[in-house]
């Protein structure tokens, strides 16, 4: 077995409009019996998260907040990943009337248009911060943070390499974590940028495309696949 682990993207991967079907966790629940494991990477909180999928014990690791939160369903422990920006950060926000703030255990987040009023505080801060989009999310977490860094510790703890991942997403915040992974796969909703560097890409939308990775990587181990990274060599 070649692809020990699938790491897979939530919204607009798993879920659509937030919930993840029967038959996509029945997929999951199948991939688990083959023997291989899963991990979650999401750019979603981890309260959020627990509260609109009650399965996250099918997942070894969650990445939670695009990377700078690691999770273990089994033990129910969290680990931050980075430092979260001053409490005089958000404050300076909701001075400029940001609104629709969300603050988690690092990243602060809100929805466009208000990349620019948040680009204007973290020049003004002087802090390390940069913005990271997902569709209309706007998501704000220290420099260098992303679900690559987050997918990296996940990696660690499970003492697996990256050349026996495969990785599976939709949108912006995907790009380099596919790109890290040994194999990338775009669900056929995902955007047009991340379709053409993808490995593959599914013929059914979010979690119907997940079941046809997963009943794909059981049935041969993608090995019809051709894979462009294949020999990468691990940084």
């Amino acid at each position: 077995m070649r692809y020990l682990a699938l790491a897979t993207d939530y919204d607009g991967t798993l879920a659509h409009d937030g919930v993840v079907d029967d038959d996509t966790i029945r997929a999951l629940e199948r991939l688990i019996h083959s023997g291989r494991k899963l991990i979650l990477v999401t750019g979603r909180e981890l309260p959020d998260l627990e509260l609109i999928f009650p399965r996250l014990e099918l997942f070894e690791r969650v990445v939670a907040e695009n990377g700078a939160l690691l999770y273990r369903p089994g033990t129910d422990e969290k680990r931050k990943l980075a430092e979260p920006p001053p409490d005089r950060f958000v404050d300076s926000l909701k001075e400029r009337g940001v609104p629709g703030l969300s603050v988690g255990d690092v990243i602060v987040a809100t929805w466009h248009p208000y990349e620019t009023e948040v680009l204007e505080v973290i020049r003004e801060s002087g802090l390390e911060l940069q913005i990271v989009f997902n569709k209309d999310a706007v998501m704000i977490l220290p420099t260098g943070v992303n679900k690559v860094t987050g997918l990296c510790a996940a990696l660690e703890e499970l003492k697996l390499s990256r050349h026996n991942i495969v990785g599976v997403g939709d949108a912006e915040n995907d790009h380099a974590f596919l790109e890290y992974c040994a194999c990338s796969v775009a669900v056929a909703n995902a955007i047009p940028a991340l379709k053409e560097k993808a490995d593959w890409v599914t013929e059914g939308e979010r979690g119907a495309g997940v079941v046809e990775l997963i009943d794909r990587l059981i049935d041969n181990d993608l090995a019809d696949l051709s894979v462009r990274r294949a020999g990468l060599l691990d940084s």
